[in-house]
């Protein structure tokens, strides 16, 4: 019964769309209307901006820890429960019950719960990201390359191999919701990453 809670726990959490609501709350837009029209942080970077983003990025990466926090309040929780919950957690932020079973690509989520389970490891991670997206300004490449390189990460830093098989699928939930990005990417047709801002949405309305 733990389990299923657990998972129940971690889809319904994981299924807030933090960037519809934080944008729609705040900017009084839809994000699914804009740019890409995903709700996860870099499209909300590219329509509103940085500070809407980074709420949206904070949002997104601790609703999956946050459900962990509650599924161990409640039970005596062990590895393979709270990893139930994570998977749980990533399947509810790509598939949200909130948006037709929508959602984003699972990178912001994704993160927070390396960061629970192996905080090295996403230090490593987001740094790979950081770099990436600096040098290439491609923040689906950063994205995608960051993801692959986590399981090896976790491999060699001598994490069990229950978490191994946790960053594998973590990994393999970004690779397939960035598929049409890696096609753009090896058409050469991916956009670069850019900040918008709430005052140009408004400006294109009002013509």
């Amino acid at each position: 019964m733990s389990y299923v809670i657990g998972a129940i726990i971690g889809y319904v959490l994981g299924s807030i769309p933090c960037g519809f609501v934080f944008v729609k709350l705040i900017c009084g837009i839809d994000i699914r209307q804009y740019g890409s029209k995903n709700i996860g942080t870099t499209n909300v970077f590219r329509t509103v901006g940085a500070r809407m983003a980074s709420f949206v990025l904070l949002g997104d990466m601790f609703k999956g820890i946050l459900a962990i926090i509650l599924i161990k309040y409640f039970f005596a929780a062990n590895l393979h429960l709270e990893l139930v919950t994570a998977i749980a957690v990533l399947l509810g932020h790509n598939y949200s019950v909130f948006l037709g079973f929508k959602g984003g690509r699972g990178v912001a989520t994704g993160l927070g719960l390396i960061l629970y389970f192996m905080p090295d490891v996403s230090i490593f991670a987001f740094s790979v990201w950081l770099a990436i997206v600096f040098v290439t300004k491609y923040v689906s490449l950063a994205s995608v390359l960051a993801a692959f390189l986590t399981p090896m990460a976790s491999y060699y830093r001598g994490y069990p191999l229950e978490l191994v098989a946790f960053a594998t699928a973590a990994c393999v939930f970004v690779i397939i919701r960035h598929y049409e990005n890696i096609k753009r990417l090896i058409g050469g047709t991916e956009t670069k990453i850019k900040q918008g801002s709430l005052d140009n949405i408004k400006k294109k309305t009002s013509k």
